[in-house]
């Protein structure tokens, strides 16, 4: 079998986790397996090292942020290989471009174009342990890139892909998919199975298990993904085409606070006003989530919606110009929201779960903001600080009633 591995900073944080790690990519190997391994920055070294570029030049160039950020990997790499070497078995460590990852030149969140497998096949049979860095490429130019946050899922599953992989593995500091947030929720309980396009939507609303780039690149290629802790050695979740759990309703129950709300107050009634709105934000690679557009009135409308928090200053004045031209009144944004969000593919088939939902927030005195909807999700805008509770009392009506199932 060929397996695809793939370790998160925290489960590289240390020297004692970087061994607990080596030990599990060698037991791996030891049953016959070829191995490929893609590792993330330590612990918070990314984070270290953005305050370290804003303490030099707050404005730096995102070229120059991505020459920066691949250098966590490097460690990361160097020292797993360094232990897995200590353990006595044949390794080479990767940086993404000599792994053969060719991406885009959009800096600081490229796409990968193609993967030149030669190299890595090469010491795969040369039966060597492969750890590939995570969360980078080189572009057409030859400079460095990184694939944003979460980047190093990405790159498993786009190896996992090139290279016919049988399973991929992606290792983190929880055992698998929950039915919620089981640091927030007492009785959240862990999945068996969960669907690609569940999971997409989890990852898309907040639940920082996978990257959501990384579940679509293995529902495209269907490479089937096991989420599973890197500390206890217990069976985790898998991600695949069709989950055997018919009866659920739903899935899980899940929370971002990453968000920032958008409001355009008194835009123009006219036609084509959403386009040159939201086509602005596009070309800033600025991704939107909800929307709300009110019913005009006195010639104009309100426009609403939601990006991701760090986003929100960068919208509004991409949107600046166009909206004092337009002779809008106003243009502002909160981050003082969180988006509550369920996720099944058992909603297309069962009438009221929405309703269910709304009911729950009101009876626990939490009010709607915003909604969106879609086959297999409801996520509802509420006030950050309910968040937490919104959770508990959703999550309680689906999984602790006999709605349940």
């Amino acid at each position: 079998m060929l397996v695809v591995q793939k370790f998160g900073g925290s489960s590289v944080a240390d020297a004692e986790r970087v061994f607990n790690v080596a030990r599990v990519v060698t037991d791996k190997y030891s049953e016959g397996n070829d191995v490929i391994v893609v590792v993330s920055a330590q612990g918070d070294t990314t984070d270290e090292l953005i305050e370290k570029a804003r303490e030099i030049n707050p404005d730096a160039s995102r070229r120059e942020m991505d020459m920066l950020l691949s250098s966590g990997e490097q460690i990361s790499i160097a020292l797993l290989a360094m232990a897995i070497e200590k353990l006595g078995f044949p390794v080479i460590s990767l940086l993404g471009w000599q792994a053969g990852f060719q991406t885009n030149s959009v800096y600081s969140a490229a796409r990968i174009k193609r993967i030149q497998t030669e190299r890595i096949q090469n010491e795969l049979d040369k039966k060597n342990i492969v750890v590939v860095a995570g969360f980078q490429g080189i572009n057409r130019f030859g400079d460095v890139t990184t694939l944003g946050r979460g980047g190093s899922d990405t790159s498993a599953v786009a190896l996992a892909a090139a290279l016919h992989a049988d399973i991929c593995q992606i290792y983190t500091d929880v055992d698998g998919v929950y039915t919620a947030d089981p640091r927030k929720v007492k009785n959240a309980f862990k999945l068996d199975e969960i669907t690609y396009d569940e999971m997409l939507e989890l990852a898309t609303l907040g639940a920082q298990v996978l990257n959501n780039r990384s579940v679509e690149m293995a529902k495209k290629y269907n490479v089937e993904i096991e989420v599973l802790s890197s500390l206890k050695r217990v069976p985790g979740t898998m991600v695949k085409e069709a989950a055997k759990m018919e009866k659920m309703l739903i899935k899980s129950v899940a929370k971002d606070t990453n968000v920032a709300r958008i409001m355009i107050v008194g835009v123009p009634d006219e036609p084509g006003v959403a386009f040159q709105i939201f086509s602005r934000v596009a070309k800033a690679h600025i991704n939107v989530d909800i929307i709300l557009q009110s019913v005009g009135r006195d010639g104009t409308k309100d426009i609403t919606f939601t990006v991701a928090a760090d986003k929100g200053a960068e919208a509004v004045e991409t949107l600046r110009e166009y909206i004092e031209r337009v002779g809008a009144q106003n243009i502002s944004y909160d981050t003082g929201v969180a988006k509550i969000s369920i996720v099944g593919a058992g909603m297309e088939t069962h009438e009221g779960v929405a309703a269910r939902m709304f009911e729950v927030l009101g009876d626990a005195g939490i009010n709607i903001q915003m909604i969106s909807t879609s086959e297999i999700k409801v996520s509802v805008l509420i006030d950050e600080a309910q968040a937490d509770r919104a959770v508990q009392v959703v999550h309680a009506a689906f999984f602790e009633d006999s709605l349940a199932l």
